[in-house]
């Protein structure tokens, strides 16, 4: 697992936060992992060089 910084829409903040690397059905990759603080789920849209 890496770290990523993304924005966690329950605590309406950018945070840092484990997750790992997923690709979608069309082809993009995200980063998913969960809010260390509420435990909410969030994702990061990765570039190709991420």
């Amino acid at each position: 697992m890496a770290m990523y910084n993304g924005y966690c829409v329950k605590c309406r903040q950018k945070r840092d936060f484990e997750g790992t690397v997923e690709e979608t059905a069309s082809g993009r990759r995200m980063a998913k992992g969960t809010c260390p603080v509420c435990g909410t789920k969030m994702n990061r849209i990765l570039g190709k060089n991420d």
